[in-house]
């Protein structure tokens, strides 16, 4: 263990400093990190993949999903299915690289930095940043040098990073911080439904099906009937209204 805490391999970063590497098919250890890894996959993780697959969020589910409730976890975690070929490889990785690359989860494009955000009361976010240094990783080795902010960018990870920290005011509530709120059954199939099934969200929506304290407005409405990106978003308001602001009516 390092003095901060963190495992050995792990390294605490600003936004600034400097570190090289590089990942491309002529390095030896391509795809090695595409292997024997636990991906959770965010919401938008999820909207974007079932998007480039061209299938509904219900079917991405079924086909390449995994729920796990781990004991210390209030909320369920949707882990990526991994291949049974004795190496646990990520199910879209093949011999030439990552065949939903234009797509991929936000873990593997901030690979090899890890993200973490604080959410105040302002809703102001604080970003922390790790530069995990793997022994098997020779990317490491190459020498392209940029800065912590710079290859998130060039990494794709602003929009990513916009949709990750607008959950955070949900994952962060004081209720769950202190762990006085723990969900019922219906609860849990909420969240999943809301942030992980989009398009079966939608169609509960347009039904009637979703409880709501008050009609639609129109900018809700646009949500509901535009794209999933705007009912991602009303997706995390509507978790929270249900699950928190019910609590004190």
């Amino acid at each position: 263990m390092t003095t901060n805490g963190l495992p050995a391999e792990f390294q605490v970063i600003s936004a600034e400093q400097q570190f090289s590497f590089a990942c491309h098919p002529g390095v030896s250890c391509f795809t090695e990190c595409c292997r024997e890894l636990d991906l959770a996959l965010s919401p938008y993780d999820v909207l974007r993949l079932k998007n480039a697959l061209n299938i509904t969020s219900h079917q991405f589910l079924e086909r390449y999903v995994i729920i796990e409730q781990p004991a210390d976890q209030i909320l369920p975690i949707c882990y990526l299915t991994m291949v049974d070929d004795g190496r646990a490889s990520c199910v879209f990785v093949n011999e030439h690289g990552c065949s939903v690359y234009p797509n991929r989860p936000g873990s593997c494009r901030a690979y090899p930095l890890g993200r973490g955000g604080e959410c105040d009361s302002s809703g102001k976010v604080t970003e922390s940043l790790v530069l995990l240094q793997e022994p098997h990783c020779k990317g490491f080795a190459e020498p392209v040098s940029q800065n912590a902010q710079t290859y998130l960018q060039e990494q794709g990870l602003t929009l990513y990073n916009r949709f990750n920290d607008a959950l955070l005011p949900l994952y962060q509530h004081q209720s769950i911080r202190n762990r006085s709120f723990q969900p019922t059954a219906l609860q849990l199939d909420q969240y999943i439904l809301a942030l992980y099934d989009v398009d079966q969200f939608r169609q509960e929506l347009a039904k009637g099906n979703i409880h709501l304290p008050t009609p639609l407005n129109t900018q809700q409405l646009k949500s509901v009937a535009g794209s999933d990106e705007d009912l991602l978003l009303f997706g995390i308001k509507w978790l929270m209204l249900e699950w928190f602001d019910s609590q004190q009516r």
